[in-house]
């Protein structure tokens, strides 16, 4: 298992590392099919949604919805303050750091209290929103409902494997690491 374990995140890592480092290039993106594959394409916003999922698969079972909720919620919200054009500062350096401090929130999950958790995810969501609906041109509806359901679906597979790192016995520490350090070779440029 741990063999498996390791190839996959392995093969996840180098994926990420290898694709464009942001998804959010200052172009215009319309349309379901744009929304759809925005998220997974960029490795900022694929980081960010897979690290939501881990840290909520790291939550009590009763409790691990409200991470990947709270996040599509105000996700919305940043959106739509980025159709109206209304400025957010720090937004790119923000998602950047939004992929090291969730990694760090993965590693440190059972000593985080939740709320802190939550509320770090709720800023990181409205970063990434803002970043997305000021690219956003056309047909908004479909792009915004890609680009949701697109980080549901990411949120969903990070808490595939974060249930499967938490079968190791310093899964999640790997796994937040391994995120974290992936969001500082990001920052690096």
């Amino acid at each position: 298992m741990k063999s498996v374990f390791g190839k996959m995140f392995g093969a996840f890592v180098l994926t990420a590392v290898a694709t464009p480092a942001l998804a959010h290039t200052g172009g215009a993106a319309g349309g379901l099919s744009s929304g759809l594959f925005h998220p997974i394409l960029g490795t900022d916003h694929l980081l960010a949604m897979a690290a939501v999922g881990v840290w909520s698969a790291a939550q009590p079972a009763k409790q691990a919805w409200r991470g990947p909720v709270l996040f599509i919620g105000v996700l919305a919200v940043g959106a739509l303050i980025g159709v109206s054009g209304l400025p957010l500062p720090m937004v790119e350096p923000g998602i950047l750091a939004s992929v090291v401090i969730l990694g760090l929130m993965i590693a440190t999950a059972r000593v985080l209290p939740a709320g802190a958790g939550l509320a770090a995810i709720s800023v990181f969501a409205l970063f990434h929103g803002h970043a997305h609906g000021t690219e956003a041109v056309g047909a908004l509806a479909g792009y915004m409902a890609g680009f949701m359901i697109a980080s549901a679906a990411l949120h969903a597979a990070g808490f595939g494997l974060g249930r499967l790192a938490g079968e190791l016995k310093h899964g999640h520490a790997g796994v937040g690491l391994a995120i974290s350090g992936a969001g500082l070779l990001l920052a690096g440029g």
